[in-house]
């Protein structure tokens, strides 16, 4: 360990005047002290250098990416791909719970379009979405990525053109709102186990303000229904699954969404009125009824 200041210097008094170390050695060794200190001055401010000019890089970076994203969200409202005045929701459920008679319902409003089911397709965008900022993060540095980096480019991954673009593509291949939409979604009963949550987060990020309708049926009629009958614990699958659906839409709080129950509305269609006051959408009840008296698969 070595000798604090005031006690190193006492030693090399000491040292000289016991002759142990020549005047000539004392000052070399300042000389090469000085020497240190310049050349670690000399390493400081070069590291300074090196670090404003990376900071400049970055600034740059980001701002070059900052415009490109602005051009390419002007350019996609201005086409129509990026509409803005579209509001979204989705329906959650499982099999047999009378979900697209409510889906029928719903689209049977003018100006509304709830598509049905695409096999959870929006749970491999967000895997890849989760995928790439995952790295992206695990990887951020205060400079961007060199050529020489064997992930160079992931951290550059920028979220606004990301989640747009996950939202043209829906919109224009499984949504296909019509001119005159002004509310659009799916409903879906092909649903994750686990990281429910984290999946409505994103898909409220893809569509901004989008909320969500469960709709939930008596379990025991649920599970005796078609293929759920053939499961031993059917009822209990549909009570954990429900349980899961109630999880993780409180996660959204706020407004974010609404519950019906077959069984209650299709006894009364009355029921439904809130719904729509909740979407802000005329109720008919009499257009409500006409839909029921249609035949719906499941």
């Amino acid at each position: 360990m070595p000798l604090p200041g005031p006690l190193r210097r006492l030693a090399g008094r000491v040292a000289r005047r016991l002759g142990l170390v020549s005047e000539r050695t004392v000052a070399q060794t300042r000389r090469d002290l000085a020497a240190m200190r310049r050349q670690r001055d000399e390493a400081r401010q070069r590291a300074k250098t090196v670090r404003s000019a990376r900071d400049g890089q970055r600034e740059r970076a980001d701002g070059l990416a900052a415009e490109l994203e602005r051009v390419r969200a002007a350019a996609a409202q201005a086409s129509g791909q990026d509409p803005t005045d579209l509001a979204y929701l989705f329906v959650l459920t499982y099999g047999r719970s009378g979900s697209t008679l409510l889906q029928g319902i719903l689209s049977a409003t003018p100006g509304i379009t709830i598509r049905g089911e695409n096999g959870g397709v929006v749970q491999h965008l967000f895997a890849f979405h989760d995928t790439v900022t995952r790295h992206r993060d695990r990887l951020a540095r205060s400079e961007v990525l060199p050529p020489s980096h064997p992930w160079w480019g992931i951290d550059g991954y920028p979220d606004p053109t990301a989640l747009r673009d996950i939202r043209t593509l829906l919109l224009e291949t499984v949504l296909r709102p019509e001119p005159d939409c002004r509310l659009v979604g799916f409903k879906e009963i092909d649903w994750p186990q686990e990281r429910l949550a984290e999946l409505l987060g994103f898909m409220r990020a893809v569509f901004p303000g989008a909320r969500f309708v469960l709709n939930t049926r008596d379990l025991a009629q649920v599970a005796a229904s078609k293929w759920w009958a053939r499961r031993p614990d059917a009822r209990g699958e549909l009570q954990a699954m429900e349980q899961r659906y109630v999880a993780a839409l409180d996660e959204l709080g706020g407004d974010a969404w609404y519950r019906v129950h077959y069984d209650e509305w299709v006894a009364d269609p009355e029921v439904l009125r809130g719904l729509f006051d909740w979407l802000g959408e005329p109720f008919d009840l009499t257009r409500v009824r006409a839909v029921l008296d249609v035949p719906h698969s499941y």
